[in-house]
Parts: structure tokens; sequence; C-alpha cells
């Protein structure tokens, strides 16, 4: 098969290297998945970027998310998988074989069936960005009839918590980097959308939930959690998936505490197997383009993987983007 790997940390046009590698077979509990489109996320590029699993296992076929069709099934699996159009989840977590090839091999559980209606290059929008957001607004229970902040409404995750949101129920307020986002975001489901560089935010964003907010869905930990104290209500939440730009903030604890605020730190590799498991289960269902709108940023040619990776890095693509493997499955 054709493939994409690295063996050593570094900018993508230095270390990614293409070229053929064996098929990979499927072992007991495993599908093997020919690989439509491979979605390439922010983690993608910083783990290829520092190499910080080579020392686990060398060379890594880059990229988590994707898309494609069961053509081979392990012991243990039921042989109907095979010809099923699945979108996967964490592929190359833990393990070094990612969706940057044409084929991989996974666990079964993590090759989720598409229904009908979702293309494949819909399908490669969800993983890590809708299980993040899914996992962001309801880990702790329904939030129907509640108020949810959503920080960085067009994101990848931000995008997709938006309309999540608003499907639940809740009343979503978006921050946004600009006036363009900001609409963009209340065509998502937003019901107010506030740019994030005005001096008075926190005023705007309690006016927004006429008193606090329930719940912040937090991209920018470190750069926001001041606000926390004035905008959250008492014993309300803080699911945060990132803190880039502060990576070891200074927690406000004392303000934290007497508001009985929750912080609910994760990353979804990390959560207990059920609980992934639950979450892989719900979305699957809801990613109908009657539900959501899935946002392909860019798509690259197979050949032009390094491009994708460098257009992530450097933030100029407004989606998903994604990396067309297999042009025979492209309109499935």
């Amino acid at each position: 098969m054709r493939a994409y790997w690295y063996d050593r940390a570094g900018a993508a046009a230095e270390v990614l290297q293409f070229g053929d590698l064996p098929d990979p077979e499927p072992g007991p509990g495993e599908v093997r998945v020919r690989i439509a489109f491979s979605a390439i996320n922010p983690t993608d590029v910083k783990r290829r970027a520092t190499g910080r699993e080579l020392a686990k296992f060398s060379p890594i076929i880059p990229n988590n998310d994707g898309s494609g069709v069961i053509d081979k099934v392990g012991e243990g699996v039921n042989n109907a998988r095979v010809g099923q159009k699945v979108w996967i989840f964490g592929s190359q977590h833990g393990r070094a074989a990612g969706t940057a090839a044409e084929y991989v091999v996974l666990p079964a559980r993590q090759a989720v069936p598409l229904a009908g209606d979702v293309s494949l290059s819909q399908g490669a929008c969800a993983g890590v960005p809708v299980v993040t957001a899914y996992h962001a607004l309801f880990s702790d229970g329904d939030i129907s009839g509640k108020t949810v902040l959503v920080t960085g409404g067009t994101g990848r995750v931000g995008a997709y918590a938006v309309q999540l949101g608003a499907w639940a129920g809740a009343r979503v307020i978006a921050t946004c980097g600009s006036e363009e986002n900001c609409a963009e975001a209340r065509s998502l489901g937003a019901a107010v959308a506030l740019n994030y560089k005005e001096p008075n935010l926190a005023e705007c964003i309690v006016e927004a939930a006429d008193g606090r907010v329930d719940r912040i869905v937090e991209v920018a930990f470190g750069a926001n959690i001041g606000l926390a104290p004035t905008i959250l209500k008492p014993n309300g939440t803080i699911a945060t998936y990132s803190s880039d730009a502060v990576p070891e903030p200074a927690i406000p604890f004392n303000q934290l505490m007497f508001v009985n605020a929750n912080i609910r730190m994760f990353t979804i590799y990390e959560l207990a197997r059920q609980t992934q498991d639950e979450v892989l289960q719900a979305v699957s269902p809801i990613l109908s383009p009657d539900t959501l709108v899935h946002r392909v940023g860019e798509r690259f040619a197979f050949e032009d993987m390094a491009k994708a990776h460098e257009a992530v890095e450097q933030g100029t693509v407004h989606g998903v983007a994604q990396v067309l493997v297999a042009e025979d499955l492209a309109n499935l």
C-alpha cells in the first residue's frame, strides 16, 4: 500500500516520507479499512512536530481521523461488516498506524458505522472534533434549558459544540474572533455570538445569558480562566480540552471555590473505554447532514499530505483539512 510515515520529529516537508509498505492484515477483534479520506487535526501535527511517541514505536503513519470502507475483518468480527462505510476514531493514538495510508487496521470499535445519508467526506469530519464537543457538552448530564458558552465557536470543536448544544435544547452563546465568524456561529445555532476582543466581554456574556452561564466549553482555558468567576453560575462547569496559548495558567482558586465551580479537564483519548464507547455510539446517529453541518475547510490530493499538515499548522484551514486517498470512494 502507499503510505506516509515519519521516524523523526520535525517539519512536515522534512520528515514525512512517502512510499510503499506491506498491506496490513487484521488480527483478532480488528478490521481493515480502505481509506477514502484522511483528516488532519492540530493534535496530528503536534505529534509529528514533537515526535512525542517515537520512543514507543517507529516509524509512525500519522493522522487519527478519517473514513473509508471495511474490506477485511479479523477473527471474532462479524463478516457482515465487510463493505460497511465507517468513520474512524483515534486510529494513531497509542499505535503506529494512522489514516495517512491506503489501508489501516484498527480495533473494530474504532471503525464506527456511518448512516446511509452520511457521506464518507462528512464522516471524515467527525472523529476528534465531534467526540470532543459531545463529551464537553454532555459529560455531566442533560443540558436542555441550560445556558452554554462555547469559546472559539467556529473552531473545529467549537462549531460542533454550538450545533450540538442547540440540538440538545440549550441556549448557546459563542465567542469568536471576528464579526464574520460571529455570523457563522449564529448560522450554526448560537443564540448570541460575541467578539471575544470586546473590552467588556464578561458583561456582554452575563447580559446575553440573562444572568450567568451553566456550562463553558473552553478551548483556551489559560487565556480565559480569569473571566470564569464572573460569568459562571454557582455549581457550574468548565469543560476544557485545550490551553495552548497559556499551558500553565494561574487559576483564581478562591473566586472559583466560592461559586463551587467544577473544572473538567479532559482528552478524549484517555476517557474510560466504556465512556468512549458510549460517546461513539451516541454521536454516530446524529452525524446526519440534516442535523449537523460538516465543514470541509480544504481538500488536498494524497500527494499533498505535507501541504495539508502545513496548512493545519499555520491555521489557514477554516474547518476540517481532508486528504483524498481513494478517488473511487470520493462520492460515497
